[in-house]
């Protein structure tokens, strides 16, 4: 269900751990809002997926998250932001924020020569969404763009630091170093989490321009436009991974500074299976989405 209740969490999801960056931004906007975030690290990742594909695991997805009665979803994922966005509003039919969109606006007022790139999955690199947006903004750009495929997999194994991902960059911003671009999209939002090597390999001159926090003040206007701003956080924010909790967990753990006050679990597939049914059944649901959140003790994570 769509829940009208201001309390009620925020729903996010991404293929992986590189929506956590989103997360970061929405807490920094709006810390008394509870987070609801789904990572697919069972699936992970989508980049290489078909759009049908795509689609369907998205819209498992959002069924998932309206279990747990939540007022929003953010779609903290480029490629389902490019190719999917469709099916999950007719799914569900509270707001939802992509953040192709949000990442179109920041490289827009970030550029001054006019010349963008853009660097993403291979889904969302193919699917044209970005470069349609960008044009369709300023027809003057010049926007080059380029497919990263195993930028995703080096971040969700951890290697933000190791030398395979240094060559990956150097393989892939090859081209794009030499078309004087002076803004890059990083158009995945498990980019930012290698942005120092990205930085580095297209040098200082070049602007990174991530989606993150523009998608979170998009998410805050939204919210106090609908009078649905929560007035203080009740509920541990609650994290689901589809498979290595433990390794998501890390992860979080290693951006954040710790696991304040977040629950983690697994979501196991058997779960995925019975929200479908339920689904098919009338339209109706029967769980206590409430149950699945732990009361704030202390300070709000």
């Amino acid at each position: 269900m769509v829940s009208d209740n201001p309390d009620a969490p925020i729903g996010i999801f991404d293929s992986g751990v590189g929506g956590l960056t989103v997360v970061k931004a929405i807490r920094q906007w709006l810390p008394q809002e509870t987070l609801c975030y789904f990572g697919d690290t069972a699936r992970v990742p989508y980049g290489t997926k078909s759009a049908d594909t795509i689609k369907r695991y998205s819209v498992e997805i959002t069924r998932f998250l309206k279990s747990h009665d939540v007022k929003m979803i953010v779609v903290a994922c480029n490629t389902v932001s490019s190719v999917a966005l469709d099916p999950i509003r007719e799914t569900f039919s509270g707001p939802v924020i992509g953040v192709v969109e949000p990442g179109v606006r920041a490289a827009i007022q970030a550029t001054k020569t006019g010349r963008v790139g853009l660097i993403g999955t291979r889904s969302t690199v193919q699917s044209g969404t970005y470069q349609r947006r960008l044009l369709e903004a300023n027809p003057s750009l010049h926007v080059a763009a380029q497919a990263c495929p195993l930028f995703v997999p080096l971040v969700e194994e951890g290697w933000e630091d190791d030398p395979l991902t240094r060559q990956a960059a150097e393989h892939y911003l090859g081209g794009l170093k030499r078309q004087n671009l002076d803004v890059l999209i990083l158009g995945c939002t498990h980019y930012p989490l290698i942005s120092r090597v990205i930085q580095e390999v297209m040098g200082e001159a070049v602007a990174l321009v991530s989606s993150a926090d523009e998608a979170a003040r998009e998410v805050a206007d939204t919210l106090k436009n609908l009078k649905m701003l929560a007035e203080k956080k009740t509920f541990k924010d609650l994290f689901y991974a589809s498979d290595d909790i433990g390794g998501f967990q890390r992860l979080y753990e290693r951006i954040f500074g710790g696991p304040d006050n977040a629950t983690f679990v697994t979501a196991e597939s058997g779960f995925f299976t019975l929200v479908q049914e339920i689904y098919a059944f009338r339209g109706k649901i029967f769980v206590d989405p409430i149950r699945w959140f732990e009361p704030v003790s202390g300070p709000a994570g």
